[in-house]
């Protein structure tokens, strides 16, 4: 008797997600959980919030996810005059060598893989 609901043998992109797991354990340790819920979220386009006291190793996952996973990291330290321009972007005057002025949009660091 066949089983057509028996689950596919091949377990490769999982095996790649374990790699991917020890791998970045071994630079962040003692943050297993952490981190396999930031690579849970990673795939399934999730987002994830990091807090912790400073000195746990929370810009070190992020560096080390966005190598992993070939994404581009940005971090933002926030500051009591910290605008949201400043984050998110804000509109340029650029003056061209004819004389003409234009608006151009300068992204802020919000336009990234890994914020």
């Amino acid at each position: 008797m066949t089983d057509h609901f028996s689950a596919p043998q091949e377990r490769l992109p999982l095996d790649a997600v374990l790699a991917v797991r020890d791998e970045v354990g071994k630079v962040v340790v003692g943050q297993q959980g952490v981190l396999t819920g930031s690579i849970a979220a990673l795939l399934v386009n999730g987002h994830v919030l990091l807090e912790g006291v400073p000195g746990v190793a929370k810009t070190l996952l992020a560096k080390s996810l966005a190598a992993a996973f070939d994404m581009e990291f940005t971090r933002v330290q926030f500051t009591p005059d910290l605008m949201p321009s400043d984050v998110i972007g804000q509109q340029m005057v650029a003056q061209q060598p004819g004389g003409q002025v234009s608006f151009t949009f300068r992204q802020g660091p919000v336009f990234t893989n890994l914020l």
